[in-house]
């Protein structure tokens, strides 16, 4: 059985995405998963079994990171993966013109380790002061912690070097190259943020353009880091692709805690 209502119940309205009720369980997978939370959130409290989830969350998806960047390394040099960087470092650099490095420069600093954090906190704050409960405080921060475990993972296994500092222009950076954690926390923490206001939004297109503008944010923050010469191309899509798993980890989190909810009301 799924823990679906109606559709015409406008009570429900934060509880959809476009046409889709997310908490709504169309597999038997997600079926037998929402009621193992569920009898989980029965016994020690929705918050807390949200908590727990998004633990076991931030654990897979470090423990993804760690064996992708074993994957990575075993076959980059052997498939040709990095025949992607040269190429993409050289149109990078044909592109450059003052007002693009400035505005390169400025995504950088703003989705750096420091504004980063600022911008997800108080996203986050806006978020549960809003809906005045502390879930989307909870989500944004487990969004942020998992990005940065998932970083520091790719970076401590793989050190890779990023590309020489005559090929790149300020901000320089000196940490390992892979991945991106510039494109991984904005793919993660902005996502995060985007799925929580479209729930607020009751019609379509305003969902779509909420979701529609998170992800052009973060293709933009990738692609500039490969303008300035911070990183190599395959760094920023695997920010991508390992951000956008984790983010499907913490919305599934959420999911899950809105079915208990729902179940116990």
């Amino acid at each position: 059985m799924t823990s679906s209502a109606p559709d015409t119940d406008d009570d429900r309205s934060d509880r959809r995405v476009g046409r889709r009720d997310v908490t709504e369980w169309r597999s038997r997978t997600g079926q037998r998963l929402a009621e193992r939370h569920r009898s989980l959130a029965d016994r020690v409290g929705d918050h807390r079994a949200l908590v727990g989830t998004l633990a076991v969350g931030v654990a897979v998806a470090a423990a993804a990171s760690f064996g992708a960047s074993r994957i990575y390394d075993g076959v980059t040099s052997r498939n040709g993966i990095e025949s992607l960087d040269g190429p993409a470092l050289a149109l990078g650099k044909r592109l450059r013109s003052p007002a693009l490095d400035a505005a390169a420069a400025g995504i950088a600093r703003g989705f750096g380790p420091v504004g980063m954090p600022i911008l997800a906190l108080g996203g986050a704050l806006a978020l549960a002061s809003r809906e005045r409960h502390l879930t989307p405080l909870t989500l944004m921060t487990a969004a942020g912690a998992g990005s940065l475990a998932m970083t520091l993972a790719g970076k401590g296994i793989i050190h890779r070097n990023r590309p020489h500092r005559r090929d790149a222009i300020p901000p320089y950076e000196k940490s390992p190259s892979f991945p991106s954690g510039h494109t991984l926390n904005a793919t993660t923490v902005l996502g995060t943020a985007a799925y929580l206001v479209a729930l607020q939004q009751r019609r379509t297109g305003p969902q779509a353009a909420t979701v529609g503008a998170a992800a052009a944010t973060a293709v933009t923050v990738g692609l500039s880091r490969v303008l300035l010469g911070a990183h190599w191309f395959t760094d920023v899509a695997v920010g991508w692709t390992t951000g956008t798993g984790w983010l499907a980890l913490v919305i599934t989190s959420h999911r899950l805690y809105l079915t208990s909810q729902d179940a116990r009301g």
